[in-house]
């Protein structure tokens, strides 16, 4: 069994959201040359040998390498599967016509995660952790609404429709990548989370390296060419990838993803101090319900009793 560190979670989880949007803001640079695909791929291609890395200082440091059991292998496949098609249909979700409300819907990740983990690992659902995925759900929506007029109120409404299933169905494929990358560490059954967790990473980042690669290569070759030709570009994305997948990790190695999640919507917080100090963009007020929201999850989620 993994130890239990009560505290260290959480310093991680801010640490894997933070270096995730520095990833995004890489990946968003790289979509205008590289193509959606394309800047997808070089998240696991450029940020496989870094995990590779450190993967090799751990084990030079004393930590012995895990053997992969039926049920490690099994689990990373699923939540490496998981994760590509979450990515596409957020992808398809983004050329749907109510844009808005299938990403919403998609959100509901954290819902469905706790759920998951609960079903598949045993991961408890207390009054506290309900609590916070509730108040978590509500500041997002309240942060990028489909109805900035009545929130809620389309959230609710519009869950029969195409883009509103196909956002649920990322969700729900998101919380069980998580699900599925957690059990895999478990199953490894060591002392050391930072060994099952990094040992996760790099078999999960070569399966999707093969997978996408694989996938993109049948379909359009010059976007490998480019991919391999932007490799200075991407470098910092995939560098800033693997630290945020290896602070994920980590974190759920030691925490139900029901709680790292929650806690990881502190990215957003992120983006709208960016969007406040750099580029001085006035919040509305929803916006500023949204975040206060956002906040009371955050801090539920951490405390203590």
């Amino acid at each position: 069994m993994l130890p239990e560190l009560p505290w260290l979670w959480i310093p991680i989880t801010v640490w894997a959201a933070f270096a995730q949007t520095l990833r995004n803001a890489a990946q968003r640079h790289l979509t205008k040359s590289l193509g959606t695909l394309g800047a997808t791929l070089v998240r696991f291609l450029y940020g496989l040998p870094f995990a590779a890395i450190w993967l090799v200082l751990l084990a030079v440091d004393g930590l012995a390498l895990p053997s992969a059991s039926g049920p490690f292998v099994l689990w990373v496949i699923e939540g490496a599967l998981t994760q590509i098609i979450a990515t596409a249909l957020l992808l398809r979700v983004m050329e749907e016509r109510n844009f808005a409300l299938g990403v919403a819907y998609s959100k509901t990740e954290i819902i469905q995660v706790a759920l998951f983990g609960f079903a598949f690992l045993g991961d408890p659902v207390t009054i506290k952790t309900a609590l916070a995925v509730l108040c978590g759900t509500a500041g997002v929506l309240l942060l990028a609404p489909a109805d900035r007029a009545h929130p809620f109120r389309a959230f609710l409404r519009g869950w029969t429709s195409r883009s509103a299933l196909i956002g649920l169905g990322s969700g729900a494929c998101f919380a069980l990548s998580a699900t599925g990358y957690r059990a895999a560490a478990l199953a490894l059954d060591m002392p050391s989370f930072l060994m099952a967790a990094a040992y996760t990473l790099v078999w999960a980042q070569a399966l999707q390296t093969m997978l996408l690669g694989g996938w993109i290569f049948l379909l359009d070759r010059k976007t490998i060419h480019r991919v391999v030709q932007a490799w200075r570009a991407s470098l910092f994305a995939g560098f800033m990838g693997a630290a945020a997948s290896a602070g994920w990790f980590t974190a759920m190695a030691i925490e139900p993803v029901a709680h790292v999640r929650t806690l990881g919507l502190i990215e957003l917080l992120f983006s709208y101090v960016v969007s406040r100090r750099v580029f001085r963009e006035r919040l509305q007020p929803h916006e500023i319900a949204g975040i206060g929201v956002l906040a009371a999850a955050l801090l539920i989620v951490t405390w203590r009793t």
